[in-house]
């Protein structure tokens, strides 16, 4: 029997899977091996940057290399190692400095999977005459064959909504997620060490990997720094009713929703609502000013069965995370003209606080595991109630350059 959903035997079924060095795509590997699959790891070399070679949680570099060629050799398969340090800083690091400097809050693993690892690599995988790419995401796949597309197959949420990856993975699209496989969408976490240990895997018990690699200890003012050393300009905290409390050293030190390290004291709890790149300004509020109502996006990529340009006058009802860690909440969605340009606007159904521009909108048909993937895009704008917006737009006319410095890398 083919798991893979292929009309031919395993055996005679090339797979690719993409090993970053734990003990996830190790038993992917593993998993399709004992199958009867015939199965290449690949790894990727994307970054070096000294710390990280040895460090815990790190993935990708020195030691994740070497953790998964001998995964390779415990199970018997051939492991290719492809240099991607530029392709890797080209379309993922320096879009990452861009976005924070532009006052957004980015994820780098998302452009990771859209470029180097779904373009990328399963170009490689298709030249190594690869019927498929498998990886060790938690998510699930299902042939959804049509008359146009036999080999169409569509996204759901895996079992372990805990190990839940599909907020990381929606821009996939159509034609890579018929490529890919993803055979863990299936499996608990704790099932996948248990299998590991089976197969006799060293990394049956190592960390996983955090979500940013290339971030030593979660600085990322540190890797902006030497990125865009001129970017980190100082300027001013402004509360939203117009006041100066204060002055700051670079907006990338801010995240929006964040209380604690402000540097100001007003008696009153204040909130990170806004920050505005132009004037290098950091505006402070109550938390009633983070509520967001609609979410504007932008780099949609839609996985429905009809196309995004059928959603009607009424909209298309569905649910919606807005952060990795958050359960989907209802939403819904509206095709609409912004400047003369068709959008998708997501309306929120229910409160949500602190949503960043940079960060994904993904959409499901239901809230639950299984639901389907409908796709999604990247937060252009929050809209805040309309008394919030007002006075945001008042403070960015209003904001005046005051002479900045940049702030050296520490």
């Amino acid at each position: 029997m083919n798991s893979l959903d292929f009309d031919k035997s395993p055996g005679d079924t090339r797979v690719v899977v993409a090993m970053s060095g734990g003990v996830d795509s190790s038993v992917v590997a593993g998993l399709l091996k004992g199958e009867g699959y015939d199965v290449l790891g690949v790894t990727l070399q994307l970054y070096d940057h000294g710390s990280a070679v040895h460090r815990a949680g790190s993935c990708c570099a020195g030691q994740d290399i070497d953790d998964a060629r001998r995964a390779c050799e415990t199970l018997g398969i051939p492991h290719y190692v492809l240099d991607y340090e530029k392709r890797f800083r080209e379309a993922v690091i320096n879009p990452f400095a861009e976005s924070y400097v532009a006052g957004e809050t980015p994820i780098p693993c998302v452009a990771c999977n859209q470029t180097v690892k779904f373009a990328d690599l399963l170009a490689t995988a298709r030249d190594l005459g690869a019927d498929c790419l498998a990886t060790g995401h938690y998510i699930r796949s299902r042939a959804a064959p049509t008359p146009e597309n036999p080999g169409h197959r569509a996204l759901y949420r895996p079992v372990d909504s805990g190990r839940d990856q599909s907020y990381f993975l929606f821009a996939t699209t159509q034609e890579q997620v018929d490529f890919l496989r993803f055979p863990l969408g299936n499996l608990p976490k704790a099932q996948t060490r248990a299998l590991a240990e089976q197969m006799g895997l060293g990394v049956a018990k190592k960390a996983d990997s955090q979500d940013i690699c290339f971030v030593p200890q979660g600085k990322y003012a540190d890797v902006i720094a030497k990125l865009r050393p001129n970017a980190a300009l100082a300027g001013e905290i402004v509360h939203m009713d117009g006041r100066i409390l204060g002055d700051h050293p670079g907006i990338v030190h801010y995240t929006i929703g964040q209380r604690k390290g402000l540097g100001v004291a007003t008696g009153e709890p204040l909130y990170v609502v806004h920050l505005d790149a132009r004037s290098k300004r950091v505006i402070v509020g109550p938390r009633e000013a983070l509520e967001t109502r609609s979410v504007v996006l932008r780099q949609v990529n839609w996985l429905g069965d009809e196309p995004v340009e059928a959603i009607g006058a009424d909209g298309f009802a569905c649910f919606a995370k807005l952060r990795s860690t958050r359960p989907p909440l209802p939403v819904v969605v509206h095709r609409v003209q912004i400047d003369g340009e068709w959008r998708i606007e997501v309306e929120l159904l229910d409160r949500e606080d602190g949503i960043a521009a940079g960060q994904a909108c993904v959409l499901y048909s239901a809230p639950d595991a299984g639901a389907r993937v409908f796709g999604g895009g990247f937060i252009d704008r929050a809209l805040r109630a309309p008394e919030a917006e007002a006075r945001l737009a008042e403070l960015a006319e209003s904001g005046e350059q005051r002479p900045t410095a940049a702030v050296p890398a520490s």
